[in-house]
């Protein structure tokens, strides 16, 4: 029997409409059990912080219990690793970080693809980091400290915690624009200790780890690393102050593994996205000198696609190398 065209094009609609609808019950039904947000770092860190904020706000607004799952090594590949390998059903979640977008180039052999294997949900934080300095340099500026630099070549030594971490490759930028070589010292962990001794004289720092002492006058900041100015040190001027163009801050964000329901991941872009417009929340990003960052999956994709090809260039660069 031969259907007459129309009829044809009514049925096939309908039956394309019947696939769709198991997926949409299945979103709206989501989550129906606990969700594990995976993170690649050890507990009390500021991506620990900011995903348990998340999760705390996450679970009051779904009814189900979301948690942290700390998979700290490997720069947090070993964590991407676990999500990626994960059911593509929203109960497995990856707290994607700037360290995600540095490991793409720095690492030659990974497991996986983080650009392919993952699909971006939504941004939720953006973080400065802070130049900050032992107070016996005599540098109380950025030019004042590019001077100093250029003054005593090979004698400043720049600390990170370790090769390819976001300090270390906030710095390399820092010194790719300023023109300037310093001495890398790298350390497993924090090299605040020995800053604060007068063992090195500058470091990129996380805001949270370090505004205590940077209050006490133990610390000087000369800048903070993002775009615009933080509201945790609205006093301290940002680095593209001095060198137009220089951004290096920290961000946070969800992904799902890849094949994760369209109705699903845009289920959690809006309820992530409606996190930060608690009031109560503003507060409590901003201790950390976080700010909110919310973004749909798309502008979250170019975000990190943006990061990748930055980090590479510099990774390249400096011939950045992991231990």
């Amino acid at each position: 029997m031969k259907l007459p065209r129309r009829k044809f094009l009514r049925l096939a609609a309908g039956a394309a409409a019947l696939t769709v609808l198991p997926r949409i019950a299945q979103a709206e039904a989501y989550p129906t059990r606990r969700v594990h947000i995976v993170v690649g770092f050890a507990a009390g860190g500021t991506a620990d912080i900011l995903a348990r904020l998340l999760a705390q706000r996450l679970s009051e607004r779904l009814g189900q219990q979301f948690i942290i799952e700390n998979r700290p090594g490997a720069g947090s590949n070993l964590a991407t690793e676990v999500v990626v390998k994960a059911a593509p059903d929203g109960y497995m979640l990856l707290l994607v970080t700037q360290a995600n977008a540095i490991n793409a180039t720095l690492y030659d052999k990974l497991n996986f693809n983080f650009m392919r294997d993952l699909v971006p949900v939504a941004s939720t934080t953006r973080t400065p980091q802070v130049m900050e300095v032992n107070p016996s340099l005599p540098a109380k500026t950025v030019p004042e400290f590019i001077a100093y630099v250029k003054a005593n070549p090979g004698k400043i030594a720049m600390a990170s915690s370790g090769n390819g971490s976001a300090s270390h490759v906030a710095g390399e930028l820092f010194k790719m624009m300023a023109d300037i070589n310093t001495l890398h010292v790298p350390y497993r962990g924090s090299p605040l200790t020995d800053l604060l001794g007068g063992q090195v004289q500058v470091f990129f720092a996380p805001v949270p780890s370090s505004i205590q002492y940077i209050r006490a006058g133990k610390l000087r900041a000369l800048a903070v690393t993002t775009a615009t100015r933080s509201d945790a040190l609205p006093e301290i001027p940002t680095v593209g102050e001095f060198l137009p163009g220089y951004e290096a801050s920290g961000w946070y964000g969800v992904a799902a593994p890849k094949n994760t329901p369209t109705e699903i991941v845009d289920k959690l872009n809006t309820e992530i996205n409606a996190v930060p417009a608690d009031p109560s929340m503003v507060t409590r990003l901003s201790d950390p000198g976080g700010n909110a960052l919310p973004s749909s999956p798309t502008d979250f994709a170019k975000l990190i696609a943006a990061e990748t090809e930055k980090w590479a260039k510099v990774i390249r660069s400096a011939n950045i190398k992991v231990d």
